[in-house]
């Protein structure tokens, strides 16, 4: 655990972390592309979620129309979260709330690659009988990161 905090006060001391300090437009900035991301991802992902676990059709369009939303809001949050990270690396990787955050988005983000590599839903029809679970799965991971990112600030 030594090694990851000095690594994060490392981050936080770096050129970039002192810029996302120092510039009023940089944090504000990356702070509003995170929760379009997070809107992106979580409102596309459950939409997709929900209508697999209602064995419903329409699953097939959410599934083509969802999954690129998905995906970029999931590469904003990635991009913006580094550098909200680096802005205050050290406080983060001592908050309870963005330990167990990191927690959800791992199990978030290996919940998709079981889900597209192992039950690949565009390949059966219907969808797998794992199909349900990796969904329910996903709703839990992915609204479980979105409450605690936001716990982040009052823990």
């Amino acid at each position: 655990m030594d090694a990851a905090f000095s690594l994060a006060a490392a981050i936080e001391a770096s050129a970039f972390g002192q810029a996302m300090r120092a510039s009023i437009w940089l944090y504000p900035l990356a702070n509003l592309v995170h929760v379009l991301g997070a809107a992106l991802l979580v409102g596309a992902s459950a939409t997709f979620d929900v209508a697999v676990l209602r064995g419903d059709r329409a699953s097939r369009f959410v599934l083509r129309a969802g999954i690129p939303l998905a995906a970029l809001g999931l590469a904003l949050q990635i991009v913006t979260g580094v550098a909200l990270f680096a802005a205050e690396a050290g406080p983060l990787m001592r908050n309870p709330a963005f330990l167990a955050k990191l927690a959800f988005i791992a199990v978030g983000v290996a919940n998709i690659a079981v889900f597209h590599a192992v039950l690949n839903p565009r390949a059966q029809r219907p969808l797998p009988k794992g199909a349900r679970v990796a969904a329910a799965v996903s709703l839990l991971a992915w609204a479980g990161a979105l409450l605690l990112g936001r716990a982040i600030a009052y823990v």
